[in-house]
């Protein structure tokens, strides 16, 4: 089996053993290297033949009676020692060996075996006592740990409402570095062990997902498809050309669908058997979540999309029976939201594998909602998928971890209620065909090139987006014209307040307000373009009013 895919033997580690009183007087003379692998159990073996009596992770004791008499042969036998995975041999010197041969010693360096020296007054009897104590004491400390790791992990299957509830409690268990992902790479959940630095992982933690350049070395060096298809853990080596950690990977497999992947930063100490045990429980608790979220959707596909659709096409009525469903699926009735639309790549036709990769899209998409705090309602169109987000969320969260399946995502603006969802929904749609594979763009970023192209609703907005604010405030419309006046004279405030018939000092003072209100840098070229160009359309709105 290779070492990539071969779990630790339990027991403990051999320089942990090396520090008992009974080795106080040993001697590490060869195979140093192998001194961090397990002993599982220390036996006294002293037969011509001695390969059937060993068994992987046993520390060897003997006193070299039947070894064979010739270097060579002695050579051999360290070798095939090292390919049973013995943990060590210790030799009691001197009585029929006086010490290793140097050819002995050198062949286990080769093979990280290790290699001791015992002074021959010492009894094995009180070797392997010592030891085995150890070992037991520890066996039995592991099952504490395993208890204790079996009863959070269980609880967690309970209790968790998302993925990144499981990854709290796996990360506060093991103290390793964790992301869940689904199996493109996307991060459903993660939790970060301070201490720990991997340059990998911080990109993927930044984009959302693992980088395409990690994908591309996994691919070829055919680790990926090891990945995919593995049942158990798999161990990951590092790679100090791409910043890569070493790592075990632990599949999520739900009904014979690999549906998730549990990556854990290995980094320089290896995890122990029960750390991988407690990942692969892990693993099956997420597979049981995945299963009830998936129930869920199908409730919420017939409730909750249903409900979404009707706040998108403006059927919801404020009823005690609305409101309570409102209520069970997450959304406030006062609350100000937007709508998103994320575009799939267009070139995906609407087939069977169409349609699965759109849901499992929409799948990582509802976690990704849900790990950020925000409802994970989605309505499924073709080639689309629609949620909310709450006023003043970050929408980049999300679409770092979408914008790699060659769509885009349109934002509305944020309104309250369920007619401003309606109205974000509606604003979001006008822009999609602006929209090029690959961008995020908010509705109130595109106002400016679809008024340039002659867009009446457009323009429309833009005023309101502009003036409308100022309007709503106590003596608003003096403060539009003024607004405007500024901009037709080029901003030049003495011409402006000329216009307007009033003191420059008359005109400081309702800027000061304007500033205040929009929170515009009128000395901004940008700011000050769209303010001429309002003020514009504002003065082409009213003159066609008057015909």
């Amino acid at each position: 089996m290779p070492p990539s895919e071969r779990s630790r033997q339990p027991g403990v580690r051999l320089s942990k053993v090396l520090a008992i009183e009974a080795f106080r007087d040993a001697r590490l003379v060869a195979g140093e290297r192998g001194v961090d692998g397990d002993v599982s159990w220390a036996h006294v073996v002293d037969v011509p033949d001695p390969l059937p009596w060993t068994s992987p992770g046993q520390l060897l004791l003997t006193t070299g009676v039947s070894w064979p008499a010739s270097v060579e042969e002695q050579v051999a036998l360290i070798g095939e020692f090292a390919n049973r995975r013995l943990a060590g041999v210790a030799l009691a010197v001197p009585k029929f060996l006086d010490r290793f041969p140097n050819p002995v010693m050198e062949r286990a360096d080769e093979t990280a075996l290790p290699l001791l020296e015992i002074p021959w007054e010492i009894p094995f009897a009180a070797i392997t006592q010592a030891v085995n104590t150890l070992i037991l004491a520890e066996s039995y400390t592991v099952i504490e740990q395993a208890s204790l790791i079996h009863r959070a992990l269980t609880q967690a299957a309970v209790t968790a409402g998302t993925l990144q509830n499981l990854a709290d409690t796996l990360g506060g268990l093991i103290q390793r570095d964790i992301t869940i992902e689904d199996p493109e790479g996307r991060v459903l959940a993660n939790w970060r062990e301070p201490s720990a630095e991997d340059p990998v992982r911080e990109e993927t933690l930044a984009t959302g997902a693992t980088p395409t350049a990690v994908l591309r070395h996994l691919e070829r060096t055919g680790e990926l498809g090891r990945i995919l298809s593995a049942r158990a853990p798999v161990r990951i080596d590092g790679s100090k050309e791409l910043g890569l950690a070493g790592r075990v990977v632990c599949p999520i497999w739900l009904r014979g669908e690999l549906v998730g992947l549990v990556w854990i930063i290995e980094g320089q100490s290896e995890l122990s058997e029960l750390h991988i045990r407690a990942a692969e429980h892990a693993a099956t608790v997420a597979a049981l979540h995945i299963a009830g979220q998936r129930q869920l959707a199908a409730v919420e596909t017939r409730l909750g999309t249903t409900f979404l659709d009707a706040l998108l096409e403006g059927r919801f009525d404020a009823s005690p029976h609305s409101l309570e469903r409102a209520n069970m699926l997450g959304f406030d009735p006062a609350g100000t939201y937007r709508v998103a639309i994320l575009s799939l790549d267009p070139s995906a036709q609407l087939t069977r594998e169409g349609v699965v990769r759109r849901d499992r899209l929409g799948e990582a998409l509802r976690h990704r909602l849900t790990a950020v705090g925000e409802i994970g309602l989605i309505s499924s169109r073709p080639n689309q998928l629609i949620f909310l987000m709450r006023d003043g969320r970050d929408p980049g969260a999300i679409w770092r971890t979408q914008k790699a399946d060659g769509g885009g995502l349109a934002l509305g603006r944020a309104y309250p209620g369920a007619d401003g969802v309606r109205r974000s929904f509606q604003e979001a749609v006008s822009i999609l065909g602006h929209i090029q594979p690959g961008q995020m763009r908010r509705y109130e970023e595109m106002l400016v090139l679809r008024v340039l192209t002659g867009d009446a609703d457009a323009r429309s907005a833009f005023r309101e987006q502009m003036f409308g604010r100022l309007r709503s405030q106590r003596g608003g419309d003096t403060l539009v014209k003024t607004l405007i006046a500024l901009a037709e004279k080029g901003f030049e405030r003495r011409g402006a307040a000329a216009s307007l018939h009033i003191h420059p000092n008359t005109l400081r003072y309702r800027l000061d307000r304007v500033t205040d209100i929009l929170g515009l840098d009128l000395g901004d070229s940008e700011v000050r373009f769209q303010l001429q160009l309002a003020a514009h359309l504002e003065t082409m709105h009213k003159e066609s009013a008057q015909f």
